[in-house]
């Protein structure tokens, strides 16, 4: 894979990462199958935040959360510097990610009580990452740019997690999750504008 078209991650190079990434591509783990473990992570995570979003339920979502991105993270250590890579693993490393941001983001509108926020919310994100393959189609570098690409949104998903559940003991109020539906909302909307406006300003670049 071309490190240009591999989503820029700062703990990729953090020695924790490493040791898991090597002692997972000694293994005979796939990174295919953590692809599929990280929607697994999200869908438990939805399923706590729509049907408990009380504190213990908060919380537990939260960290199914970062359990995903782990496994987003891992799964192409494995593949890459772990030289693990299969054929359909370009497959693997899509289809997961948009199940896995669709299950949490429509659970979060739901649980804001604004449930076409999260329908809205989902759709963003998933036409965010249709540009970025679009670019990459198109044989430009993909764009992963934000303000609201997957980390941003999944970021300030587990901190409205934490925040509501913090908000639940105390006022037993979700303003938290609706802010953060709000926001999910919108700035993948911008995000997709932003992509959009940069992959039309490299093909005119190209063909000028």
């Amino acid at each position: 894979m071309d490190d240009s078209n591999r989503r820029p991650i700062a703990a990729r190079r953090s020695a924790w990462a490493q040791r898991s990434a090597a002692a997972l591509a000694r293994s005979s783990i796939s990174p295919n199958q953590i692809s599929v473990t990280s929607a697994v992570f999200a869908a438990i995570g939805a399923a706590l935040l729509a049907w408990w979003p009380s504190w213990p339920g908060l919380l537990g979502c939260a960290l199914c959360v970062q359990l995903r991105l782990v496994c987003n993270l891992l799964d192409g250590m494995v593949a890459v510097e772990g030289g693990k890579q299969s054929a359909v693993g370009a497959l693997y490393n899509e289809f997961p990610d948009r199940v896995a941001d669709s299950l949490l983001l429509v659970a979060l509108g739901y649980a804001s009580g604004v449930a076409w926020l999260g329908w809205l919310g989902a759709l963003f994100a998933a036409l965010t990452a249709y540009v970025r393959l679009a670019g990459g189609s198109l044989g430009l570098t993909q764009d992963f740019r934000g303000p609201m690409a997957k980390q941003h949104r999944m970021a300030l998903l587990t901190l409205a997690c934490v925040l509501g559940a913090a908000e639940s003991v105390w006022s037993g109020t979700r303003w938290s999750l609706l802010a953060a539906a709000v926001l999910i909302a919108a700035g993948s909307a911008l995000t997709c504008v932003t992509r959009t406006l940069h992959v039309a300003a490299q093909l005119r670049g190209e063909r000028a």
